[in-house]
């Protein structure tokens, strides 16, 4: 830790390796560097595959990009002659970087202790704060101030998506559904989609990677004049450019989530085995209206883990099961 902070000509490198809604989540604080120190270099050290989350992001200097057991990485870094260094991942790797730099830093905390006595004794002793927030506590010796303008993502204007690209019937407004998620019991189960998919006033367009392709096929087809499937087809840039030309967002704890809370489109977020007082809720401080957390409140085995599992350790899986189809229905139709 170091009281100096960096002056306005000096090099600023960030970490965080992952992944998208994480990296997402850190953008509040590089826009707050730039209007803090508009003539110092920021750079920022991700995970190679992540890079598509903030190559476009204005603020940025210079991305480094990092893979497992890369032995250059270190190398690369001390080149750069950083000045500062800020860990938003606070990690083993982001430590041994940070003490092989050897120079000043910042972290956060990162609550882990508090989040998994929840997990495991069901006792709830966080505090009522967003991880940006936490952020921003973290390095509050900059006296750097939060704008309160939310998350950032930004779409270069060749991969946005063409609402003529759409069959008709979505022309006059859809609802994005977020389908992916690394974990299993984060996911909304394909039946709950298509129940919810018949009281909505809108048709749905489905959304996620590769590894949800089949999901999504097997819910476009039990509805197919209501539901489009896009599910493998887009990148990131197209899959959040959809998302930020539709009525509202049916979302799970998912990195799109953190995109739609970004691009400030309306959202209806479904919790699983995670819940929102972890932190990751979506970030809109100025439009806290547009979203609503659904949540099954009253399950002693919720929540069941900070991360996720394959599937339910119950085999029950109420925690997304239970949640009222029509209220989830209600809220979208308000958009």
């Amino acid at each position: 830790m170091d009281d100096h902070p960096p002056s306005e000509k000096q090099k600023i490198l960030i970490i965080r390796f992952s992944s998208i809604g994480d990296i997402v989540l850190t953008t509040p604080i590089v826009r707050a560097l730039r209007n803090k120190f508009p003539y110092a270099e920021i750079d920022f050290l991700v995970k190679k595959e992540y890079k598509i989350v903030i190559e476009s992001n204005p603020y940025i200097d210079q991305i480094h990009t990092y893979q497992k057991k890369d032995p250059t990485i270190i190398t690369t870094l001390k080149d750069q002659k950083y000045d500062y260094v800020i860990d938003l991942q606070k990690n083993k790797k982001s430590k041994q970087i940070i003490s092989s730099l050897g120079v000043p830093f910042l972290t956060f905390h990162k609550q882990n202790f508090r989040k998994w006595f929840w997990v495991y004794f069901k006792i709830n002793m966080l505090p009522i704060e967003h991880i940006v927030d936490r952020y921003f506590e973290g390095i509050k010796s900059l006296q750097i101030e939060n704008d309160q303008l939310g998350l950032d993502f930004f779409i270069p204007e060749h991969n946005r998506f063409d609402i003529d690209d759409f069959p008709a019937v979505f022309e006059d407004g859809f609802v994005a559904v977020t389908l992916g998620s690394m974990h299993n019991t984060k996911r909304i189960p394909g039946d709950k989609i298509i129940e919810i998919s018949k009281i909505i006033h809108k048709p749905m367009i489905l959304l996620g990677g590769k590894d949800v392709v089949k999901d999504g096929e097997a819910i476009a087809s039990q509805m197919s004049e209501r539901i489009f499937n896009f599910c493998g087809k887009l990148d990131l840039y197209q899959s959040a450019s959809v998302m930020q030309m539709s009525s509202c967002v049916l979302a799970c704890d998912t990195g799109l989530m953190h995109i739609g809370a970004a691009l400030q489109v309306p959202m209806a977020v479904l919790w699983g085995n995670t819940a929102p007082e972890f932190g990751m809720y979506p970030y809109m401080p100025q439009n806290k209206a547009l979203y609503r957390n659904f949540e099954i409140t009253t399950l002693s085995c919720r929540p069941c883990s900070k991360l996720g599992y394959k599937k339910c350790p119950r085999g029950h899986f109420k925690c997304m099961l239970s949640l009222d189809n029509q209220d989830i229905a209600d809220f979208i139709n308000q958009f």
